[in-house]
């Protein structure tokens, strides 16, 4: 009886180590990334992003990698209250390696347990492709704009290696192709990728997958950069006054701009003991506000202030004042 009683307490503790680990895994949007075929020299980059849908808090201890020379990882933040969101940034650097090098990433837990979690990265590095240049980047892009960026994808060897198929991960890319002559033989695609009209604003990253008749390199990945540049921006986003004694005045400057001349008609957020007032009542690209604070009472003041203008995109912006009011 004593044999049987102790075989299931082993189980009961393995299948309870099972639910930890899949409640950490829970934190994770995802558990692996695979770059696909690329060039070797790139250093390739990719966030796991990790979210504490616990209710109690979470710290990460460790992070390390099954291959310290051609990778690294690290977590942009190691401590997380309920609700808060860090990433893991996984690097491979394909200099390192030749062909597919698959890395695991642990993660180590120690609150409120301790607990492992392991991801992984892979990489095909080939040196039989070329990309002039090595990505496609948009830079800085006005909102409503539907610019191009071009990349060029040789093929080295005598492998005639066609491209089948191209697929955007972001349905705002819309990639197309054609095959280009290239010196000395060989095959060689340029590869065009269009911006939507409606992309929205941010800096944000996607990739552009090729599919080819080589098995050897099967799907190829262009990354792809884009920042478009949102209608209004605000500067401080958070106005900190500090400590501000009660029954006195304290101002401070706030600057809106916008990417074409705008008219303030709106300031939402204001009270007896916080007001904002607009210099002007022009259209102009930018705003200064003036803030003034006259506290009556003692104890922290947070305030979120929302500015309406007549842009009909994107026509409000927000940002926080906050002070802490001493006697």
């Amino acid at each position: 009886m004593f044999r049987y009683n102790l075989i299931w307490v082993v189980l009961l503790g393995v299948a309870s180590l099972a639910h930890a680990q899949s409640k950490s895994e829970g934190m994770f949007d995802e558990l692996s990334r695979d770059f696909g075929s690329v060039p070797r020299g790139q250093v390739l980059t990719h966030p796991f992003r990790v979210v504490n849908n616990t209710k109690q808090p979470v710290h990460i201890a460790n992070v390390r990698v099954s291959c310290g020379v051609c990778s690294s990882a690290r977590a942009l933040k190691t401590f997380l209250q309920p609700g808060e969101e860090t990433a893991i940034f996984a690097t491979m650097d394909t200099n390192r390696f030749i062909n597919t090098k698959t890395i695991t990433i642990f993660v180590l837990f120690d609150q409120p347990r301790f607990e492992e979690v392991r991801l992984w990265v892979q990489a095909n590095s080939r040196e039989d492709v070329h990309f002039s240049p090595d990505s496609i980047a948009f830079g800085q892009v006005k909102r409503g704009a539907m610019p191009a960026s071009k990349i060029t994808i040789a093929f080295i060897g005598g492998t005639q290696t066609q491209v089948l198929e191209l697929k955007s991960d972001s349905n705002y890319v819309q990639p197309s192709m054609k095959e280009v002559k290239r010196p000395g033989g060989g095959t060689a695609y340029e590869i065009t990728a269009k911006l939507r009209g409606d992309t929205p604003a941010g800096k944000w990253y996607t990739d552009i997958w090729l599919t080819t008749n080589n098995a050897a390199m099967p799907k190829l990945r262009v990354p792809v950069t884009v920042e478009v540049e949102a209608p209004l921006s605000v500067n401080p986003s958070t106005v900190s006054l500090g400590q501000v004694k009660a029954g006195t005045e304290s101002d401070r400057k706030v600057m809106i701009r916008g990417v074409r001349p705008f008219r303030i008609i709106g300031i939402l957020g204001t009270d007896k003991q916080l007001q904002v007032r607009s210099t002007n009542d022009e259209s102009l690209t930018v705003h200064v506000l003036t803030l003034t604070l006259n506290p009556n009472e003692p104890g922290g003041l947070t305030r979120r202030i929302t500015v309406q203008t007549d842009m009909k995109t994107g026509g409000e912006i927000a940002f926080d004042a906050q002070a802490q009011v001493v006697p």
